[in-house]
């Protein structure tokens, strides 16, 4: 409880006493000194304190309610689900880290139901807010423990991403976020959506609490750090107008900065994305309702319009389907690789700034438009496993990333270059 923000945050949990529990669970706040249940299912003053003493002493971390927390349930964005669950027995593998490393749990934070959307407008809870973008969704899936970040509730958003579920809110909401190589962290203690897919990722207001994290949750690197950058403009025009336009700005001062790697441009056809989405959302679906497909079986009713009209079609899959999106997804990786070797990627990290909240009804069709664009540009990272940083950089209207696809195990040096193009750009 080091940090101003912290004496904010717990302030509003005074009346409960230190060492309170107060948990949401889809009962709505009566009183103003309850936070935000739209960010939160629980938090406490801390609701699990650090184990250890080390690098993220005085820190404190949201967990996005798909983590097993010793003593308390895995909510998954769904009330029946929470409902069903029991406390847990163990704590999740990365929240054991983070503990044991200093950091305080101090709250479980909203979910989309399973992880399965990018937008954060869960019809049960509510859609958090966006600080940086009042106006504005606030992207999801990891949607509570990236609003909890940008209001300042908590240091360090641990979530997850399989599609985009890390890069989209930092990207909505101006903060930094990684996606790490895929089987960098374990995963033990996570409720799975598409093992294939799924990584550990973490969210933060600025590169150094990132970078951080990292080095508590990530190995060491593995290889070399990349010794140049590169762009396709054919993909940076995968977004809209106002997105693209920022990221060829930050391009243009990235070539201009001494401290930054060298900058090239490689070709790409981007009219192969749609079919690699088609893949990857394939392989993802099986893989959903492998997991998740007995119990939602049971429960239809109980799941938001759009994650229902997901898990539908995930349900009609057959062994032909994935066979044909595996050889897709092999095709695709070797692509991706064969273009860029030990280079870093840049791209933006989501095709527009965050839908209104006005145009993001659930399941409508901006949103479903919006979800189609961006994950031409996430699905990027999914597929050939690397890892990938979002920077926040300027704009006109409402925040943009700019993500980092780096190699496979350069994490570390990713994070590194990242706090590099923080401060040059």
């Amino acid at each position: 409880m080091k940090t101003a923000n912290r004496r904010r945050f717990l302030g509003l949990a005074a009346a409960a006493g230190a060492g309170a529990v107060l948990p949401l669970g889809g009962r709505p706040a009566s009183a103003s000194s309850l936070p935000d249940p739209t960010v939160w299912r629980e938090f406490g003053t801390p609701l699990v304190p650090a184990t250890g003493h080390g690098p993220l002493s005085g820190l404190n971390v949201a967990v996005k309610d798909l983590f097993a927390v010793q003593g308390h349930r895995v909510g998954a964005g769904n009330p029946v689900w929470l409902a069903e669950s029991r406390p847990q027995a163990t704590t999740a593998a990365a929240v054991a880290a983070l503990l044991a490393a200093g950091a305080d749990v101090v709250g479980l934070a909203r979910t989309d139901e399973f992880a399965y959307s990018l937008a954060g407008t869960n019809g049960h809870y509510g859609t958090p807010p966006n600080p940086a973008a009042p106006d504005r969704i606030s992207g999801g899936s990891t949607s509570g423990p990236a609003s909890a970040v940008a209001l300042g509730q908590a240091d360090i958003g641990l979530g997850t991403d399989t599609g985009g579920s890390i890069r989209i809110p930092s990207s909505y909401q101006g903060l930094y976020g990684i996606r790490p190589s895929h089987g960098a962290i374990d995963t033990t203690g996570l409720l799975p959506l598409a093992p294939s897919f799924d990584t550990v990722g973490w969210i933060a207001r600025d590169a150094d609490t990132l970078r951080a994290a990292g080095r508590v949750l990530l190995p060491r690197a593995t290889g070399p750090a990349p010794s140049a950058a590169v762009f396709s403009q054919e993909i940076v025009d995968v977004a809209d107008t106002e997105v693209s336009a920022s990221v060829r700005r930050a391009l243009a001062g990235w070539r201009g900065a001494a401290d930054l790697p060298h900058l090239g441009t490689v070709r790409f056809d981007a009219g192969v994305l749609p079919g690699w989405v088609r893949a990857f959302q394939t392989k993802q679906g099986v893989e959903a309702w492998q997991h998740l497909g007995p119990w939602v079986s049971r429960h239809w009713d109980s799941l938001n319009p759009d994650v229902r009209s997901r898990f539908e079609a995930a349900s009609r899959y057959t062994p032909a389907d994935l066979a044909a999106a595996e050889r897709v997804l092999r095709e695709a990786r070797t692509r991706v690789d064969d273009l860029l070797g030990d280079r870093i990627l840049l791209l933006p990290s989501a095709s527009s700034v965050a839908p209104t909240r006005k145009e993001a009804a659930i399941g409508g069709p901006a949103i479903e438009q919006t979800r189609a664009q961006t994950f031409q540009l996430t699905c990027l990272a999914g597929l050939s496993g690397r890892c990938a940083v979002s920077v926040p950089i300027r704009s006109r209207t409402a925040p943009v990333g700019l993500c980092l696809v780096g190699p496979q195990g350069s994490d570390r040096h990713v994070l590194d270059l990242a706090a590099r193009v923080s401060a040059a750009l």
